[in-house]
């Protein structure tokens, strides 16, 4: 049963699509099917001005429902591919241009959480943003110290906004398992458990300012990409601020055009950054749409907005790069074993059947560039795939399959001709060479030399009493055989008296009847 807090929500979800002009989606709901008559009587049915096209409609539907509507929005405006191009354009203004919130809240914001008037903190205060997007919103600034800077501030309210909506997502995902088979084998319940902790862990900006001062340290020294300085002094939960950067943003081509950007080159290097967070540091930026990705011309990326993060355990992290590396090969036939040996499909799956279909899937796609790739076909064919062999969806890595969406996403933009399979195969090759070749384990065995060489003063004393222990375990069990073989005998003699007793009864009975 549906708790009548969810209830009102899903009605409101409705209530603002029709505002918005979608009524054709509202009215094939199966919530509003018994009463779709009813929009007749609504005068706002009868005098709402001519509509404008959908995509804007679209846009203003999600901005209404808020951060986590955004959100999705804002995934999608990275898939220009799998948009019609009118959609694809209001999707994103998502990015950075959701409608601020007033500036003078802001600053109460900012006042409260430093203790501090705004002229204390900060030299100058721009009081309009400089970017809004569905969590929080951006102010530039001066410090003191003539440094620039950019004041993140949270939206009020919007903690219980999403946990509103993370709610209703549960209800769907208990509705969705109960009654549609394929919902426990995509485990929707789990996949928004893990939602949920991506974005709550967005609205803690003293969370996002580790991550970034982290990821500056990963990329310290780097020729591809930047991560800006984080000034602790004035970052609190509520407010973050760190370093202004200065770059043209990554989904504007004919600026990065002009500016003489090197395409081929921020288009490698984007696939790049991605495997290098993903592998070499396990630690990867979960929010990589155009709004949080600048370009410093010719070839450096700049990146902000931390929110977001993900990491993978180290069997998950060894098991994608060999299902990785296995498909840049062309070997299915490992990729069918993997599958089945980590439980992502039955252990009842014939390997070849499954080998079969991959290759049916994955091969018509190589040794081409992304622009002749429809990867929204690619999608839609794994999924069937999937489904044909009750592969089990996991949820630890939906992020990660978020951010790759993203990345190609950019890529297509950026570089068309871009070959992400070449450009991605020898990374991971490396990668394998450093982690499990005989350098590796050598190194390894380096690593571990200093807790052996501290152990090695008890290895005597150890021995001596495995040695010990061992001689008292011997010496147990040939006490305990030895009581064996004595009750065996008992028991022999025993039984040999018991037969010997029968006989003498019965030659006694048989002399009684035979002197009678």
């Amino acid at each position: 049963m549906i708790r009548p807090k969810v209830l009102m929500r899903l009605i409101h979800i409705n209530w603002v699509m029709m505002f918005h002009g979608l009524d054709e989606i509202v009215l094939k709901t199966h919530l509003f099917r018994p009463v779709r008559f009813l929009v007749y009587l609504s005068p706002h049915y009868w005098l709402k001005k001519e509509k404008d096209n959908r995509g804007v409609r679209i846009r203003r539907t999600l901005e209404d429902l808020g951060p986590i509507f955004v959100k999705f929005g804002q995934a999608l405006s990275t898939r220009r591919d799998l948009l019609p191009e009118d959609i694809a354009d209001e999707l994103v203004k998502l990015q950075d241009k959701v409608p601020p919130f007033d500036s003078e809240i802001a600053k109460q914001i900012i006042e409260q959480s430093l203790a501090m008037p705004i002229s204390e903190a900060f030299a100058e205060f721009d009081d309009i943003p400089l970017a809004s997007a569905s969590v929080a919103q951006v102010h530039t600034a001066v410090l003191h110290s003539g440094e620039e800077v950019v004041v993140k501030v949270l939206r009020p309210d919007v903690e219980e906004r999403i946990q509103s909506d993370v709610d209703l997502m549960y209800e769907l995902a208990k509705i969705a398992e109960r009654f549609w088979r394929d919902a426990k084998r995509l485990r929707a319940a789990e996949v928004v458990a893990e939602f949920e902790k991506t974005t709550l862990d967005e609205l803690d900006l003293i969370r996002e300012a580790s991550n970034a001062a982290k990821l500056r340290r990963n990329f310290k020294g780097s020729d591809a990409l930047y991560i800006p300085e984080i000034h602790w002094e004035y970052t609190r939960s509520k407010i973050m601020v760190q370093e202004r950067i200065h770059g043209i943003p990554v989904g504007d081509i004919k600026a990065l055009k002009a500016a003489g950007a090197d395409f081929k080159t921020l288009g490698e290097r984007g696939v790049q950054i991605f495997f290098t967070q993903v592998f070499r540091d396990n630690f990867f930026h979960g929010d990589m749409h155009p709004g949080n990705i600048f370009v410093e011309t010719p070839d450096k990326y700049l990146a902000v907005d931390f929110g977001i993060v993900g990491s993978l355990s180290l069997s998950d992290q060894r098991y994608l790069a060999e299902n990785f590396l296995a498909f840049f090969n062309r070997d299915y036939q490992r990729v069918a074993k993997m599958h089945i040996e980590s439980g992502w499909i039955p252990a009842t799956t014939r390997a070849e059947e499954f080998e079969s279909a991959i290759r049916s899937v994955c091969e018509p796609i190589f040794e081409k560039p992304l622009k002749d790739i429809s990867f929204g076909l690619l999608l839609l064919r794994l999924f069937q795939t999937a489904r044909r062999f009750d592969m089990v969806v996991q949820p630890q890595l939906v992020l990660l399959q978020k951010t790759l969406l993203n990345i190609e996403g950019l890529g297509r933009d950026l570089y068309p001709e871009l070959d992400l399979w070449q450009t991605a195969k020898p990374f991971l090759e490396d990668w394998f060479k450093e982690r499990l070749g005989p350098k590796a384990k050598i190194k390894q065995a380096l690593e571990k030399f200093p807790e052996v060489a501290e152990n090695f003063p008890e290895v005597p004393k150890l021995l001596f009493q495995a040695l010990d222990s061992a001689a008292n375990a011997n010496s147990q069990l040939t006490k305990h055989n030895q009581e064996m073989v004595r009750l065996r005998n008992q028991l022999e003699d025993n039984h040999n008296t018991t037969i010997l007793t029968i006989i003498a009864s019965a030659v006694v009975i048989s002399l009684t009847l035979l002197f009678q």
